[in-house]
């Protein structure tokens, strides 16, 4: 006997009447509240209704007790909280209840359902425990209305459809399940359902093992989803993705229209659950929809492992995908993807794969031996990887493609066949990242400049290829131990290099191929088997404050019609310092060899023509000597203080800018002695707003200011770097950043000066790229504050717009400069000054018509104040040309007074000033 609680009424059922009732119905309809009814073996055609709490319970245990349905539903449950223990309830159609529940409490425990499903809906609140449902139609349990149903380790087995329907506002607590063996899914769940599903197992379904539509919330933990004919998980939004839903199924759940309109989006958490041997893809997520994987496993799936499409939002956090038919994981449409920690392994074809405007994001994760690239992007793809590890691939550690934007920090590359990292097409910016044997271990082929920042690339073929035609600023990066070039700048390439070293490269080191026109700065070359640099047929380019030194050939080498510039580089320690082909034209300026036994080495500033009997090199040089020339002069001192205040007192106009830069060097002279005397510097920000008109000097002042920094000592080189909207802002989204950081870096050590600032924030377009660069720049301010300073020009009446834009530009441009417009007298000074440095004379009747005339200019717009002035000196110089042709064809041969030719030839009449208004 089963047990019953002390005081409650019983009544026994016999079928041959050994009990108080022959049929269950009858013992019910005697029953009061609480009552116990305990139920003989045997079969029992009937139908049932519970609506009040009492207790059905097969007194010699599950599977003695068989209800089978005369008609329609064999056990109806209306309420109460009763229970229902080791019952077989069996229906008469498969498609129809055996058991239907819209209200009340009912525990069914130990019972089995069969030849139709379990419906529960209403208001009912029941549980099945250790239950089987087997042999039904589809689905084998449905959970629908406002129900709360508790399911614990309930098989569900046998079934032509889906296992479990969980639809409308259902909400299903389930422990244990087990399905297998179904024609459609394991658990569906559609429509504002939710439910939490802990220790369950599905196996074998036709379909997805568990699907997840509409805006249904499931959770799942410690899950077992294997062998499914279709996908592991399936997560989809109302007609996006997937499959279609089966006929029996009752497709009319869920919010009408677009789930992303209306707001409803479907999603699940799974969590240290394991989706193995799908016939499909492991984890599918299409739509606006959120899926989540913490610490999960998706195992040899017969797709994609994990995929996500069309506006899906997917989070693996410490997951691992392994085995997979086709890539680990792909993301396309407008997806969004992060990963963050766990890996990528074995997938036969890409490691990761994103396309169209998908945006990824990859930390702390390992991607390896993938039989494809490990990291792809194609379409107008957005990625950032960050402290991960790509290793083993036959093709590529990472590709960029077409408009894909990649952002890669502090990532390991290694044992790609192919190339480490290879952008074809797109943009990239690598940071702290190393790339380590590959076949190439950079290759840079796209008409967008990318950046490589504090990179290493270590014991690959070609160490880092710039292809045809592309752009790439490369800064402290070391490329080590290549086994062919170091560092290889192709065709028409325009590349920056600086504070790079390239070492013990198996070919050269450095190789600038034919019109190649890089900067390379403060790079050090050393222990190339072959030449330390070798400069194709008819490359130029700048070597500026190089290092280069213990090569196999001659350190450098220029073929013919080169015509490359070398300033302040050391070439040491090395046999022969130069080798030059018929033709070359290199160009040396206060460069300097150190222990070279054989120099040739001209002297500073001179271009020089190759030694006798000198011929092209094939690539890598040759060990042929030359005859020594000469050596290098020492280098001129640096510009002084004094004399670049005497540049700027020097300049026509300008009093008020003048004084200006004047006390700036005072107060950053006594910051420096401050300093140096270790006392804390007063509050002084560098940055600077020039505001003035076109042409009234902005350009130049700016120039001579970071000359003026680097001789106080307070910047290391004082060069200018212009750049303009155009140059900062990209042409699509995340184009911006990279752009701006790539111009930003050019000035490192010198001046970054913006002219028409203000064009960054266009009026009445407040989603502009150009604000993005503000963002940028004012970040890149403060990480390199004592390594650039920034001036921003532009119009008056504009600049106060453009500090408006970002709050942090108020508290680094905290200084205006006003730059007034010339008047006449200075106008026709700056012609004057013009006339002396192109050896012309400008009488007194010249000088007063000059300022006549620029006393009627108009000053519209179109005025240039300088640049005027200028124009106007170039038409003189025309109009006075034209004038002495004329003049000569007139005279007869022998006319003329000595030396007069020579006074024509150098003075500027009135006559040479062309009308106010002529066209």
């Amino acid at each position: 006997m089963i047990g019953r609680s002390s005081g409650a009424a019983a009544l026994r059922v016999g079928a041959r009447g050994w009990g108080g009732h022959r049929t269950i119905g009858a013992a019910l309809r005697a029953a009061g509240p609480g009552t116990v009814i305990s139920v003989q073996p045997g079969t029992y055609p009937e139908n049932l209704t519970l609506d009040r709490d009492v207790t059905l319970v097969a007194e010699q245990g599950p599977g003695t007790v068989q209800l089978v349905a005369t008609r329609g539903t064999p056990l109806t449950v209306l309420g109460g909280a009763g229970e229902v223990r080791g019952l077989t309830v069996q229906g008469l159609d498969g498609d129809q209840p055996a058991v239907s529940m819209t209200g009340g409490t009912v525990v069914l425990d130990g019972c089995e359902i069969t030849g139709g499903r379990v419906d529960i809906t209403g208001t009912a609140a029941p549980t099945l425990r250790d239950c089987r449902v087997h042999g039904t139609g589809t689905p084998a349990l449905r959970l629908g209305g406002d129900s709360r149903a508790v399911l614990e380790r309930v098989t569900v087995t046998d079934v032509d459809g889906t296992g479990l329907l969980v639809e409308h506002g259902a909400d299903a607590t389930v422990t244990g399940l087990t399905v297998s063996a179904v024609a459609g899914y394991g658990v569906l769940m559609r429509g504002p359902a939710r439910g939490s599903f802990t220790d369950c197992e599905l196996t074998g379904t036709a379909s997805a093992a568990f699907r997840v539509d509409d805006d249904a919330r499931p959770v799942l933990r410690s899950c077992r989803l294997t062998g499914s004919a279709a996908q592991g998980v399936l997560v989809t939004a109302s007609g996006t993705g997937g499959p279609a839903l089966p006929p029996d199924t009752d497709a009319g759940s869920g919010p009408e229209g677009d789930a992303g309109a209306s707001g409803s989006t479907a999603g699940v958490l799974l969590h240290d659950c394991e989706i193995a041997r799908s016939g499909g893809t492991g984890v599918q997520a299409a739509g606006p929809v959120l899926v989540t994987l913490r610490d999960c496993r998706v195992d040899e799936s017969g797709g994609v492992g994990v995929l996500a499409a069309e506006g899906a939002v997917l989070r693996l956090d410490t997951t691992t995908v392994g085995d997979s038919a086709d890539s680990g994981l792909a993301a396309g449409g407008t997806a969004d993807v992060e990963v963050r920690g766990g890996g990528l392994a074995r997938s036969r074809a890409n490691g990761v794969f994103v396309t169209d405007e998908a945006r990824l994001t990859l930390t702390e994760c390992a991607v390896t031996d993938s039989a494809f690239t490990a990291v792809h992007l194609a379409g107008s793809a957005r990625a950032t990887v960050r402290d991960c590890e790509l290793r083993g691939t036959p093709q590529h550690g990472v590709r960029v493609t077409e408009r894909a934007l990649l952002t890669l920090t502090g990532t390991r590359v290694e044992a790609a066949e192919l190339t480490g990292i290879a952008v074809d097409g797109g943009d990239l910016t690598a940071r702290r990242c190393r790339v380590v044997d590959a076949g190439t271990g950079v290759s840079l082929s796209t008409e967008h400049r990318p950046l490589l920042d504090s990179c290493e690339i270590e014991d690959c073929g070609t160490g880092l290829d710039v292809t045809a035609g592309t752009g790439a600023l490369v800064a402290d990066t070391r490329v080590r131990g290549s086994r062919s070039a170091g560092v290889f700048l192709g065709e028409r390439s325009t590349a920056w290099l600086d504070g790079c070293e390239i070492t013990d490269s198996k070919g050269s080191a450095l190789v600038l191929w034919t019109g190649a026109r890089p900067r390379i700065s403060s790079t050090r070359v050393t222990r190339a088997a072959k030449n330390g640099v070798y400069i194709a047929d008819g490359a130029s380019g700048l070597l500026a404050d190089c290092d280069i030194g213990a090569t196999g050939f001659p350190a450098v080498y220029v073929g013919k019609d080169a015509k490359p510039v070398l300033r302040r580089c050391l070439i040491r320690d090395t046999d022969e310092d130069l080798k030059l082909a018929d033709g070359a034209e290199p160009v040396f300026e206060e460069c300097r060899v150190d222990a070279v036994k054989d120099s040739t080495l001209p002297e500073s500033g001179r271009a020089v023509a190759p030694a006798p009997g000198a011929t092209p090199m094939p690539s890598g040089g040759s060990r042929a000597g030359g005859t020594p020339v000469g050596t290098t002069e020492t280098a001129p001192p640096a510009e002084t203080l004094e004399e670049l205040l005497a540049e700027l007192r020097g300049l026509i106009g300008l009093d008020r800018v003048k004084q200006d830069v004047e006390t700036l060097v005072k107060l950053m002279q006594l910051v420096r002695r401050r300093t140096e005397a270790g006392l804390p510097p007063p509050p002084l920000s560098r940055h600077l707003v020039f505001a003035g008109n076109a042409g009234t000097g902005k350009t130049t002042v700016a120039r001579l200011y970071g000359r003026l920094l680097a001789a106080l000592g307070l910047l290391t080189r004082g060069h200018l770097v212009e750049a303009d909207r155009g140059s900062l802002v990209g042409e699509y989204v995340g184009h911006t950043a990279p752009k701006t950081t790539a111009v930003f870096r050019q000035a490192v050590g010198g001046v970054l000066f913006i002219d028409e600032a203000y064009a960054l924030v266009p009026h009445g377009q407040g989603s502009d790229f150009g604000l993005e660069a503000i963002s940028t720049l004012v970040k890149l301010m403060e990480d390199h504050r004592e390594d650039v300073v920034v001036i921003v020009a532009g119009y008056p009446d504009d600049m106060g717009r453009f500090i408006d834009a970002n709050p942090g530009l108020a508290s680094r441009f905290t200084r205006t400069l006003l730059f007034d417009d010339y008047d006449s007298d200075e106008l026709v000074g700056i012609v004057r000054q013009q006339a002396e440095h192109h050896q012309y004379e400008l009488g007194d009747e010249t000088s007063a018509a000059l300022a006549d005339y620029f006393a009627g200019v108009e000053r519209d717009d179109r005025f240039g104040n300088g640049r005027t002035a200028r124009q106007l000196f170039q038409r003189m110089t025309e109009r006075h040309a034209a004038r002495l042709a004329d003049h000569a064809a007139l005279m007869m041969p022998g006319e003329g007074e000595a030396g007069s030719d020579t006074d024509d030839l150098v003075t500027l009449l009135p006559e040479d000033i062309p009308a106010l208004h002529a066209g």
